[in-house]
């Protein structure tokens, strides 16, 4: 075999490990096993039929060749237009720029920001990719610590406690990755009246899931505070809000002055976004919103069941999901570390779910459900949990 010698970043680099039990969950249905995948994180809804056509229709006409790196005009305006019916703010469309997905934009921004020597605030637990690609880049990956007593909303003092001189970006994420907590105004006010002190910090506010709050709770988004407006970066796109994860298509607002640098950086990492999946954006953007809505109210559904079905299992808490479509229970009564649950729940009962620990050394004692599967399947999943919880627990008395 050859004797190769990768750059040193590789052995820093980590993953996403619900792909790993995505691809464990495949394996054991390959063997005849009946799998109920409660890990991944994406709607099991189709991607509604006008978006699909558009796409198919831009193919027929010809939308085969190169894109501008930062996006299609049409589809950049038609962002800035939802972006101000959503949050009531101006977002100029030259400053919006479309990606294949919503990682780029997190790989973008910390390898602007990120080298030896730098410090970056990030959720812990989180999107495990933060944490990642933060240390890939050399840079020190500082931990915002998410608290089950806190519905796992950040705390705005404890991070402005944690801001030094080497400290270039704050990484947020409401709703959450993999809690499915909100983050309360209040404390992104404060979150955001604090940074004043703090003009060398920039902020990536990841917003993926700003359409998908429960209860009556209004999505709070970074773009409402103009006096951060030239050093933040939203990250949003039509992964979940319309099903669309494996059309890879998200976008970014970008500060002015960092506007150029990831487009070159667009440039040279992909050149641009598939053109047939730009207009489906469009489409998705500017058709009907009634899909959303529906996938939305089935999610609430879905919540009221699981979060219900978690806390009456042994051994089993679960504060309620705010946001996305995650629940984020604590184990800790159970006896198993997050790791041996997963495996537990999968190799035995059939139920993938993901271990807290894949999101970062926080999430030790909790497990990600995600509600994406019918009410029929994870009433099933809470049924096999519950008949391996009270077996070990007849075993161990």
């Amino acid at each position: 075999m050859a004797q190769l010698t990768l750059a040193a970043g590789m052995s820093r680099l980590g993953t996403e490990s619900a792909f790993v039990v995505l691809a464990r969950a495949g394996a054991l249905a390959a063997q005849g096993r009946d799998i109920i995948n409660l890990g991944i994180g994406q709607p099991d809804f189709r991607t509604p039929d006008h978006i699909v056509e558009a796409a198919v229709k831009a193919l027929h006409d010809g939308a085969h060749g190169y894109t501008p790196a930062n996006g299609l005009p049409q589809l950049r305006s038609a962002v800035a237009a939802d972006l101000n019916v959503r949050h009531g703010v101006e977002v100029n469309p030259d400053h919006v720029v479309v990606v294949p997905g919503g990682k780029p934009t997190m790989f973008f921004a910390v390898l602007m920001f990120g080298e030896p020597g730098a410090e970056i605030i990030y959720p812990n637990p989180g999107f495990p990719i933060y944490e990642s690609v933060i240390r890939y880049s050399g840079a020190k990956a500082v931990p915002m610590a998410l608290k089950e007593e806190n519905g796992f909303a950040f705390s705005a003092e404890e991070v402005l406690a944690q801001i030094t001189p080497a400290t270039r970006l704050i990484i947020i994420n409401s709703p959450a990755n993999p809690t499915g907590g909100v983050t309360p105004k209040e404390e992104v006010d404060k979150l955001v009246a604090g940074l004043a002190e703090h003009p060398h910090v920039a902020i990536l506010s990841d917003e993926i899931y700003s359409t998908m709050l429960y209860g009556g709770r209004e999505h709070v988004s970074l773009l409402q505070y103009p006096e951060i407006r030239d050093r933040l970066i939203v990250l949003d796109g039509w992964s979940k809000r319309y099903a669309m994860t494996g059309w890879r298509l998200g976008y970014a607002v970008w500060p002015e002055q960092l506007v150029e640098h990831v487009t070159r950086l667009c440039v040279n990492d992909h050149s641009c976004v598939n053109a047939a999946t730009q207009f489906a954006g469009i489409a998705a953007l500017e058709g009907p919103q009634d899909g959303v809505a529906a996938m939305n109210d089935a999610f609430d559904a879905r919540r009221k069941v699981i979060v219900d079905g978690l806390n009456a299992l042994p051994g089993v808490r679960c504060a309620d999901a705010a946001g996305a479509f995650y629940a984020f229970p604590n184990i800790e009564g159970t006896g198993l570390s997050a790791m041996e649950a997963q495996t537990l729940f999968l190799e035995e009962g059939g139920v993938a779910t993901v271990a807290g620990t894949s999101f970062g050394a926080y999430g030790e004692g909790y497990l990600r459900f995600s509600y994406a599967n019918s009410t029929e399947n994870i009433q099933e999943a809470l049924r096999r949990i519950r008949g391996l919880l009270e077996a070990r627990k007849e075993t161990t008395i």
